[in-house]
């Protein structure tokens, strides 16, 4: 019998383990039989805590692993891990149009069988052409976009006027020669780009270069560029290269960690133990020699400078990123090797060699910058280097169909036939092998003889066409949408609501205290609960309240459950959430958050020491039976680790009797609590953002639109269920071991949100197989 469709986290062993016995151990408890010749499908991605973000190029190359194995040089996703592939009965994506997270945490009851089959979750970042960077934009769509003979030299390759007004360099920077000075990063872009900035909290203790001079358009430049090895402690430097303006190197040092060493990295590196052994040159030593090597305005240019700060442990006030400087849609970036390779004509981090060489790198990225300073950014955005890249890609695979297949392919001698798109489009290759995928739809999905496409009016028909085509083809995109009506319109008036309503479930209130009661007391206990983000004194009432409001759900739910009628500061107290319309609720969907399939094997643990760090609470919780996973949320601005930890264990029953043990723990002086998870997975990351952005930012405008939400919310809820109901059963009708990905794309406009993705590989019995 066939071996079923495996998609494992790749931060998970590749062989069974105990995750395979726990597997087992599911199948007996559900009533689950097989015969004796076949496997389980198994779905367990690596998406828990702060790894659930997944770009579109990460998406992308797993549905081409998914769709074409290991043939067209598809290879496994560096997130996920496909085992078995050959052996999935077919790839199903279901699109919902114009949908985000959003939706469906606002909808989120109305998405039944969704949050109860789809285990694996992922935060999806909106993009503005969704089917493109889908499946690759070297498709043929449209006939009339096909490409006419475009060459990769000559005039003929240089972007339209009209065309560079949209290269997001010349969006970022306009068209004019400007000096140094403009493309220096300014401290808000250091700070979303994590760059360690002078009195931050995540950079106690961090050297700063004292390099506070006034910047000029004659200020030096300077490369710099480190290796770091994996030590008990984290990254930490073991190389240090920099270099002047003119390319001379100035540095170039080996480090010795002070912690222990982990994992040398000597395929990136070229560090290895034997070179470090009689190195006495430490982390200080080198921080001391750049910041007297250093004049008062230089300024520091590197390729994603900001981990090799981080790794220095120094602060630098003048830095420009390449990585940045040559931008890229929806946030992605170029590598320096190719960089180096498509603008310079220089070859770096060559294979032959052990390592990078830092000195190299340095060197590069310095040149890279005074290019793009010298050129100008009309010269750079003619240079057109999306195009560029993909070439590449494609050349690349000519090379390695043809070292497979000498006769049956040509090797492109020359690159005179790039693709008029960034990305080539692995549906080409299906039907290269005879397959013709099933697009279906209303709108966008139009198509050539490249897929077998259908537009169609309503949701009903779609479901209809789905039932009958996708049993016939191997990979499939059907498109379901709640209509334009109900979606563009009533974004913000949506984002208000739900926003309103996280906060609601994040506050609760307490009291009756008495007159002059210790608030110092207070803040204590229920800071055991989990993160405050917020504490007031309510005064209007007869005795005063205290107002609380926390930074995760589970810590609001547990100081609900656990202080309730208990003595806070001398009084018996109450603790409740906000009594509003839209907190009627509230209950079951804590119930059912509670009962999520994201959160099945996952508890919450708090009131540990922010002095405790990761691999202080592995060590403490190491002896809980089946732990799987720990999970320890950071504020994603300063980096500092919260008060509180998440634990995924193999088995749900694990986490039941781990709950009772850690309920009755006391941890380095501090009594834990605990309870089931609610939002373990993406939805914490999510959930943090909405609290920290501006939500009275367009408060004005939004009245209105919330008024016109509410008459038409009703019958919003009753298409949001029918679709709910259209996918279960799409999802039913599948073949076992295929593997259904839906996607909720994210809005670009009206205020971009966020957007979300849901995966699961069909197991005999209709469900997502574990």
């Amino acid at each position: 019998m066939a071996k079923a469709g495996c998609l494992n986290g790749c931060k998970r062993p590749t062989g069974e383990g105990t995750a395979g016995q726990a597997d087992r151990k599911r199948r007996k408890a559900d009533g689950g039989g097989r015969g004796p010749e076949e496997k389980s499908s198994r779905l367990s991605a690596a998406l828990f805590g702060e790894d659930c973000e997944i770009s579109h190029d990460q998406l992308y190359e797993l549905l081409k692993y998914a769709a074409l194995g290991k043939r067209h040089n598809a290879t496994q996703p560096s997130w996920c891990r496909i085992s078995h592939q050959s052996h999935l009965a077919g790839v199903v994506v279901i699109v919902l149009h114009e949908m985000s997270q959003l939706h469906f945490y606002k909808f989120y009851l109305q998405f039944k069988h969704l949050r109860k089959v789809f285990q694996h979750r992922f935060i999806l970042t909106p993009s503005t052409n969704f089917f493109a960077s889908l499946y690759g934009e070297g498709a043929n769509l449209k006939p009339q976009n096909t490409a006419q003979g475009l060459t990769s030299t000559g005039s003929e390759c240089i972007p339209k006027n009209s065309d560079l007004q949209c290269d997001p360099i010349i969006r970022k920077y306009g068209e004019k020669t400007q000096g140094l000075t403009s493309y220096i990063l300014t401290s808000e872009e250091q700070r979303k780009n994590d760059y360690p900035i002078k009195g931050s909290p995540g950079c106690k203790g961090y050297i700063y270069t004292e390099c506070d001079q006034q910047r000029t358009d004659s200020s030096p430049l300077f490369g710099l560029d480190c290796e770091m090895c994996l030590t008990a402690k984290g990254n930490e430097v073991t190389r240090v290269s920099l270099v002047d303006a003119r390319g001379q190197c100035l540095l170039n040092e080996l480090v010795k960690p002070e912690s222990r060493v982990m994992n040398y990295r000597t395929r990136f590196s070229g560090v290895t133990k034997k070179m470090l052994l009689p190195v006495k040159t430490r982390l200080s030593d080198i921080q001391t020699r750049l910041k007297e090597m250093l004049p008062h305005d230089a300024v520091l240019v590197g390729h994603s400078l900001n981990a090799d700060l981080q790794a220095l442990e120094m602060i630098h006030p003048s830095v420009i990123d390449t990585s940045l400087l040559f931008a890229r849609n929806e946030g992605r970036r170029f590598k320096l090797k190719f960089l180096a390779k498509a603008v310079l004509g220089k070859e770096i981090q060559c294979e032959q060699k052990l390592g990078h060489d830092p000195a190299e790198d340095a060197r590069a990225a310095l040149e890279l910058a005074q290019f793009f300073i010298e050129q100008g950014p009309a010269k750079v955005a003619e240079l057109n280097l999306e195009m560029l890249l993909t070439t590449e890609k494609l050349a690349e695979d000519s090379q390695n169909k043809a070292a497979l297949h000498p006769q049956g392919c040509r090797v492109q001698k020359q690159l005179n036939e790039p693709p008029h798109l960034s990305k080539p489009c692995f549906l080409d290759c299906l039907k290269v092998t005879g397959q013709k995928p099933v697009l279906l739809g209303r709108q966008g999905l139009d198509s050539s003889s490249l897929c077998q496409s259908n537009l169609s009016t309503s949701n009903k028909q779609i479901l209809q066409r789905a039932l009958e085509d996708v049993p016939l083809s191997t990979f499939s995109i059907i498109q379901f949408s709640l209509g334009p009506e109900y979606i563009a319109s009533h974004l913000l008036a949506l984002c208000e609501q739900v926003r309103s309503k996280l906060t609601d479930m994040l506050t609760i209130y307490a009291g009756p205290f008495e007159e002059g009661f210790c608030l110092h007391s207070v803040k204590k206990e229920f800071g055991r609960c989990g993160p405050i983000q917020s504490l007031t004194v309510v005064t209007e009432t007869y005795q005063p309240y205290v107002c609380i409001q926390y930074e995760v759900l589970e810590a609001a739910q547990l100081a609900v459950e656990s202080l309730n009628g208990a003595e806070v500061a001398g009084s018996c107290i109450k603790v409740q959430r906000p009594v509003t319309a839209a907190m009627l609720d509230c209950d079951i969907l804590i119930k059912e958050l509670e009962l999520d399939v994201e959160n099945e094997g996952v508890i919450y643990v708090a009131g540990l020491k922010k002095s405790l760090t990761e691999m202080d609470l592995q060590e403490e919780f190491s002896q809980l039976k089946d732990l799987e996973t720990l999970f320890l949320p950071k504020d994603l601005q300063s980096g500092k680790h919260r008060n509180c930890c998440f634990l995924k264990f193999q088995e749900s029953q694990s986490a039941a009797d781990a709950l009772e043990v850690i309920n009755a723990w006391t941890l380095k002086g501090s009594k834990l609590r605990s309870r089931n998870a609610l939002a373990s997975g993406h939805l914490w990351r999510w959930i943090w953002q909405m609290n920290h952005s501006n939500g009275n930012q367009r408060a004005h405008i939004l009245y209105e639109k919330m008024e016109q939400l509410s008459d038409s919310e009703q019958d919003l809820r009753k298409k949001v269920k029918k679709l709910d109901h259209h996918i279960k059963k799409l999802y039913r009708s599948l073949q076992n071991n295929t593997l259904c990905v839906v996607l909720f794309p994210g809005v670009n406009r009206h205020g971009a949100q966020p957007g979300l993705g849901l995966m699961a590989v069909k197991d005999d019995r209709g469900r997502s197989a574990y």
